[in-house]
């Protein structure tokens, strides 16, 4: 996500938490406010990359979550470990889930399948333009609903894995992820002072061993 050269930048300096690894992957736990992969600015350098990096010098980030977000984020120890999960998350052979909260009172489960494209004139905003939009399907299942807060607890899926997907479908069907500070109205009346977006769940074949992987992450809210 592109940082504008006024932002400023203060991530959060706990140690990362390692979840899984094995002799080809590493995968972390990402903090809310850091960023996967270190900004243009020297002042936005630090990121979860490069902390990898310290221990892991040959280490390659296979995806990204936006900073904002907190949860599983995976790194390949090796080359041939990033080729081959490349070619994995282009399969789409990866069971990818985030829990959020958002706003209102959202029932049973569905699907968003509406095309994305980048708001130039209002980046890094993405939004909804049935034209010129890259297709893009996130599943939902409310879990709770909290009626003195008005906010649902809600697993999401993406199906695709667009820039910003799953804030512009929460979004799109009236239920902004609290906390959203660039799709969310009201952003600041969140409790938890920060997106309620968090990578909780990563499933897949690791494609040099063959072993079956499931990584469930602990969600802080």
């Amino acid at each position: 996500m592109p940082l504008d050269d006024k932002f400023v930048y203060m991530p959060p300096q706990e140690p990362l938490s390692i979840v899984y690894e094995d002799d080809d992957l590493v995968v972390i736990e990402k903090p809310a406010e850091l960023l996967s992969v270190p900004g243009r600015l020297p002042e936005h350098h630090d990121s979860a990359y490069l902390r990898v990096l310290e221990k892991y010098p040959n280490a390659k980030i296979t995806h990204r979550l936006d900073m904002a977000t907190s949860g599983i984020l995976m790194f390949a120890k090796h080359r041939d470990a990033e080729v081959a999960i490349s070619k994995m998350f282009q399969a789409r052979t990866v069971t990818k889930n985030y829990i959020a909260l958002v706003q209102g009172k959202l029932d049973g489960e569905g699907s968003v399948e509406v095309p994305l494209i980048t708001d130039w004139e209002n980046r890094p905003r993405q939004m909804v333009h049935f034209e010129l939009g890259k297709s893009a399907k996130t599943l939902y299942k409310a879990l709770e609903y909290n009626v003195e807060e008005d906010i649902t607890r809600v697993l999401l899926t993406p199906i695709t894995g667009r820039s910003h997907q799953l804030r512009v479908h929460m979004m799109h069907i009236g239920h902004p992820i609290t906390g959203d500070k660039i799709y969310h109205p009201e952003p600041d009346l969140s409790l938890l002072n920060r997106m309620a977006l968090h990578a909780s769940y990563l499933a897949f074949k690791q494609p040099l061993s063959g072993k079956e992987v499931e990584i469930k992450g602990n969600v802080p809210f």
